[in-house]
């Protein structure tokens, strides 16, 4: 078994060379393209936190066309079976331990520490059938469910004064019209009008009456790169949970170029980062149940 710093260097360095290598011959994202959220086939749960962007990096590197994923014994439970000579992905999930006090007069503590297994993509196996996605990209349905949770945060959304921001002073989303937004490339205008409303939305979770966190940063620092950096992988997470799958921002080669120092400086960063994106697509996800 793997220590914990093995688990943060396997992961990072993934995530890393994804970045580097990027897609199409660009600088962006690893995961743009996918339509879903990581899905376990056994518990039919979602995968949260570092393991979403990390299997969407799988996903996307060997072009597999679903998001569902299990362990190898979890697909023989399901009748299925890994094909011979299959490699799969690692995720990573917590354990606990309690640490004894040197001293009588403490408490007993809690540590937390990352472990790993390997999981495989249902490509990857005989004897399964995929389950139907929830949402298709671009369905009316899916549209009303994304315009849905953004009205259902009470988040501030103003139109048309300049490019798209979260202001922290006055705390609001500014974003241009929406008929401002065109096709481009790699995106339809509608996937460039909620992948940048998430973005911002994301940003708005981190103020103090929300989930609290730090917002005053001075650009190209470390602490700007990641906020950005929840931003993006939360407004993806936010994206295929609603229909919509993201885009790629205009700004993301100055970014990742950002990123990929911290994440060579910091092997805990992605970690980091996306457990306050899923803090923050969790936040903002908890006001359409509330309906």
């Amino acid at each position: 078994m793997k220590n914990k710093t093995d688990i943060y260097e396997t992961v990072t360095n993934t995530i890393i060379e994804a970045l580097e290598n990027g897609l199409n011959g660009k600088l962006e994202m690893p995961w743009h393209g996918v339509t879903a959220l990581p899905q376990n086939a056994r518990t039919e749960n979602n995968y949260n936190g570092i393991n979403v962007p990390l299997l969407w990096v799988y996903q996307m590197k060997k072009e597999y066309q679903s998001g569902i994923w299990a362990t190898y014994k979890q697909w023989q439970d399901l009748g299925a079976q890994v094909k011979k000579g299959e490699k799969g992905a690692p995720v990573v999930f917590w354990k606990s331990i309690e640490v004894e006090p040197s001293d009588d007069n403490e408490d007993a503590q809690t540590r937390m520490f990352a472990r790993h297994s390997t999981v495989f993509n249902a490509a990857q196996v005989e004897g399964y059938e995929a389950v139907a996605q929830s949402f298709e990209p671009n369905d009316i349905q899916a549209i009303a469910a994304a315009d849905h949770l953004l009205d259902s945060s009470g988040i501030e959304i103003r139109y048309g004064e300049g490019g798209a921001y979260y202001s922290v002073q006055g705390d609001y989303i500014n974003l241009p019209s929406p008929e401002s937004f065109k096709e481009t490339h790699d995106s339809s205008a509608t996937e460039n009008f909620y992948s940048t409303a998430y973005h911002e939305a994301c940003h708005a979770t981190g103020a103090k009456h929300r989930l609290n966190r730090d917002m005053n940063h001075k650009f190209a620092s470390k602490d700007y790169a990641f906020e950005e950096l929840i931003a993006e992988i939360g407004a993806a997470m936010l994206c295929v949970s609603t229909g919509v799958t993201p885009a790629p921002r205009e700004d993301h080669a100055l970014y990742i170029e950002h990123w990929l120092k911290a994440l060579k400086d910091d092997k805990k960063f992605i970690f980091a980062a996306s457990s306050q994106a899923q803090k923050a697509a969790d936040y903002l996800h908890s006001f359409t149940k509330e309906d």
